[in-house]
């Protein structure tokens, strides 16, 4: 460790103009992503509460990266899927801090290195030898991997610190049932007639449900609320993302949230609001919420297929474990999961 590291002192090419030392934040992922390294993102902060944290993140997660109260400011990243972004629009003196929080591999370990921050935080890979770090395990929940990475550099971190605080706004339906069926993909999207027949035994069980739809997910969301008879007003959101406090208002009032493997999933997790979350390629053991009375997990694996990855996250069709999850399991577990 270095004279600088052991004191604190950042090298004055490391600051900006009339700014504070940086630390670069690499997470440049959806909102789910996001929301598993909330505690990461809080471990930074009360670690460095005189640095400014900067997350490279797509644009669009701006006001969710806002929302948690621990960034700074977001440096928006564009990339194909879940790669890797082919440059940073970086501008200004180089980092202090970089902290890898998006892949285990050279590509997102040579992307922050041009930068040339002072210091490195990222999972070691036999392919980059001049970065230290921890082994990468296959087998690890996603929030208790990033939390092993700062506190293998003496960054504690509690990867069930993930809670953020809910807007002061108004939620456009208290008390709904929040139904979201759609996904990223194919594999993680449960059918929409199945999901239809699970918001017509809920209204017949007396529950108001709200159908909500991100960006490009609209129509599936008015086929789920047309099929199940609801009101067009009850879809909320599908011609672009639903502003992020409004959402964030809609869960947080919610008796409950009925959802496949996908952002919306873990927003429910972070505002602690009872939920009731479909898993299919891939085991809620890595990507699940915490153990809690709060939130139920639904998942049919069968003897002798893969216990953490069974499918393909990223399959343009239902996968065959979520097939598996039947209508009724998810109207009994939504009516005896809402508060």
């Amino acid at each position: 460790m270095s004279v600088h590291e052991r004191t604190g002192h950042v090298p004055a090419d490391r600051v900006p103009a009339g700014g504070r030392p940086q630390v670069l934040v690499l997470r440049a992922l959806g909102l789910g992503d996001l929301l598993t390294v909330v505690p990461c993102l809080r471990a930074l902060r009360r670690s460095m509460p005189d640095r400014d944290i900067v997350l490279a993140a797509p644009g669009r997660l701006a006001a969710v990266a806002a929302a948690t109260g621990l960034v700074d400011r977001v440096l928006p990243t564009t990339a194909r899927g879940r790669g890797v972004p082919a440059g940073l629009s970086w501008q200004g003196p180089p980092p202090e801090l970089a902290v890898d929080l998006h892949g285990n591999g050279p590509p997102s370990h040579l992307l922050l290195q041009r930068l040339r921050p002072r210091r490195l935080l990222a999972y070691r890979h036999e392919e980059t030898p001049d970065v230290p770090g921890p082994e990468w395990r296959d087998d690890e929940h996603e929030r208790e991997r990033w939390c092993r990475l700062l506190r293998w550099y003496g960054i504690e971190a509690d990867p069930a610190d993930l809670s953020i605080t809910a807007p002061a706004c108004a939620s456009p339906a208290p008390g709904a049932v929040v139904v979201h069926p759609g996904a990223d993909a194919g594999s993680r999207r449960w059918p929409a007639d199945r999901f239809a027949a699970v918001v017509r035994a809920l209204r017949r069980a007396g529950e108001e449900v709200v159908v909500t739809a991100g960006a490009g997910e609209g129509a599936l969301a008015r086929r789920v609320a047309q099929d199940a008879g609801l009101p067009r007003e009850a879809v909320v959101g599908g011609s672009g993302d639903v502003p992020f406090h409004e959402l964030c208002a809609l869960v947080a009032g919610a008796r409950c949230v009925l959802v496949g493997d996908t952002g919306l999933a873990h927003l429910a997790t972070a505002l602690g609001t009872p939920s009731v979350v479909l898993f299919g390629p891939v085991a809620p053991r890595l990507w699940g919420p915490p153990p809690s009375t709060k939130h139920r997990v639904l998942w049919c694996p069968r003897p002798g297929e893969d216990p953490l990855r069974p499918g393909d996250a990223h399959a343009s069709l239902p996968d065959a474990r979520l097939l598996r999850i039947t209508v009724g399991q998810v109207v009994e577990a939504g009516l005896g999961h809402c508060p």
